[in-house]
């Protein structure tokens, strides 16, 4: 029998949740609501759902600071999050990408529009938790466990750098567009602009300190990921 995916609605206006829920229902989903971080909580203890749907603007905790308490906790890091919001500015949509969110949608949204996002993270959700461990010059990558290290040493990458180095060290050696590693890391149905990339690419450099040589930026056509560079500072 097909599994039902479970969604999990952190939203604190019942009217909106209720809309949402209903929407879901008629659509093969089994929605869950929760009006605030607490009961979110009790409710992930319970059962983990296959994707959360978060409100930015919630009573007591922020949705930018439960995706990232979630994102930290071994349980729940691998479950998709998509942050709804009415801050449509790009630092805001940084801001829930850098926390965590797999996706981020805009208040007033249409119900195809957050259906499409939906399906979209969990189309993502298989091939991101899967694969082997992978290594490259010296950096070692293991998918299953979120480890990586350098030289045998550990390397602190959060879930937002994790995803595009996941992606750069299964294909190294090329050339990829912005364009691609939005279809490709974060998905065909997320809407943020190109230059976005680059802050996620700046960040994962930074955190992965003297191995973010492999990341090269290729003038005009993207970035590559390499162990030549990598080799050239050492």
């Amino acid at each position: 029998m097909k599994k039902i995916p479970r969604v999990l609605i952190v939203e604190d206006e019942s009217a909106i949740a209720e809309l949402i829920a209903v929407n879901l229902r008629h659509n093969g989903f089994a929605p869950v609501w929760a009006e605030d971080g607490d009961s979110a909580q009790r409710e992930l203890d319970a059962v983990l759902p296959d994707v959360i749907l978060l409100d930015w603007m919630l009573p007591g905790q922020s949705g930018l600071t439960l995706a990232r308490k979630w994102r930290a906790d071994a349980r729940t890091k691998a479950v998709p999050i998509l942050m709804l919001t009415a801050h449509g500015d790009e630092p805001d949509k940084v801001a829930g990408l850098d926390a965590g969110a797999d996706d981020y949608i805009t208040k007033p949204f249409s119900t195809q529009e957050l259906l499409a996002r939906i399906r979209a993270v969990l189309r993502r959700r298989t091939p991101e938790q899967a694969g082997e461990s992978v290594t490259v010059g010296g950096l070692q990558l293991d998918p299953a466990t979120y480890r990586v290290t350098w030289h045998g040493s550990p390397v602190k990458v959060g879930p937002t750098e994790f995803k595009p180095l996941n992606y750069f060290m299964a294909h190294p050696e090329r050339v990829h567009s912005r364009s691609q590693l939005l279809d490709r890391v974060w998905g065909d149905h997320v809407f943020i602009e190109e230059r976005t990339v680059d802050v996620h690419v700046k960040r994962l450099r930074e955190a992965l300190g003297e191995a973010g040589a492999m990341v090269e930026t290729v003038r005009g056509a993207g970035y590559r990921f390499t162990a030549a560079s990598a080799l050239l500072r050492a």
